[in-house]
């Protein structure tokens, strides 16, 4: 859904997750990637995200990537 500037998609390729976030990541909007890195994470730890579409991010969108990739590596899976 859109909501403050940024929509999130995701897809399956060859069982790896591959989220799309579209528009901006930014203090009001990383919550939504946060929650879909969370849905991604719970049972596949093999996630790409394709970043192709974001057309800002700051500070807060870099920690979430961070803590998400903190995450996908404990459970021994990986980020891309």
């Amino acid at each position: 859904g859109q909501t403050g500037g940024l929509s999130v998609a995701a897809t399956t390729t060859d069982g790896i997750r591959v989220l799309h976030p579209t528009g901006e990541i930014d203090h009001h909007t990383c919550g939504q990637l946060r929650q879909a890195l969370n849905e991604l994470t719970a049972d596949r730890p093999r996630v790409v995200v394709d970043m192709s579409r974001v057309t800002f991010m700051d500070s807060s969108g870099i920690n979430t990537l961070i803590a998400a990739y903190k995450h996908v590596t404990a459970a021994e899976g990986w980020i891309r």
